[in-house]
């Protein structure tokens, strides 16, 4: 089940700093981004954040599932958290400073 545009605008709303947090699109899915760095993922609407030891407050807090299908596991995060856990973005941000920037794809040229 591909996550609906508007999930990921609401998940963007309870972040707050839209300089700092966006979403790409991905496989009908979405890549959540803090800083300009992929700290988790919107599948199935819902909220997964990747397992690090900086997102370790999550761990009692929060199930961990796949994102999808074949994927290593992630910290699912209720709905509840996402609209009532003030500290969320600061987490978030947290993850983005260890994570490293997303490699630049090559260009292809035409022969």
């Amino acid at each position: 089940m591909a996550t609906r545009k508007e999930t990921a605008a609401f998940i963007l709303g309870q972040l707050g700093h839209p300089d700092r947090f966006s979403t790409k699109g991905m496989f009908g899915e979405f890549a959540l981004y803090a800083d300009g760095k992929p700290v988790a993922f919107i599948c199935d609407d819902q909220l997964f954040v990747k397992i690090l030891p900086e997102s370790a407050v999550l761990e009692g807090r929060c199930e961990r599932a796949p994102a999808y299908p074949g994927s290593k596991d992630y910290y699912l995060v209720p709905e509840e958290m996402i609209t009532g856990d003030r500290k969320l973005p600061e987490l978030l941000l947290r993850v983005a400073e260890v994570v490293p920037m997303p490699k630049m794809k090559k260009s292809r040229r035409k022969a």
